[in-house]
């Protein structure tokens, strides 16, 4: 058998027993069906880092 689990704050996971299942539910866990779509704006990633800009060298040129 095999459960899966979600949490808001750890993720996801995989149980493989009932009895393990119903221990992490106690502790916040809930269970999915990965086959059904969840909601578009929450399956769709965010990227909130910004994104670093490349520093280029600056080309000195040699007075003759």
């Amino acid at each position: 058998m095999i459960i899966y689990l979600r949490h808001e704050l750890h993720g996801t996971k995989v149980a493989t027993m009932e009895q393990e299942a119903l221990a992490d539910e106690e502790n916040g866990w809930v269970r999915y069906t990965p086959e059904t779509p969840s909601a578009p704006e929450a399956a769709a990633p965010s990227n909130e880092l910004e994104t670093k800009r490349r520093r280029t060298r600056t080309v000195v040129e040699e007075a003759a």
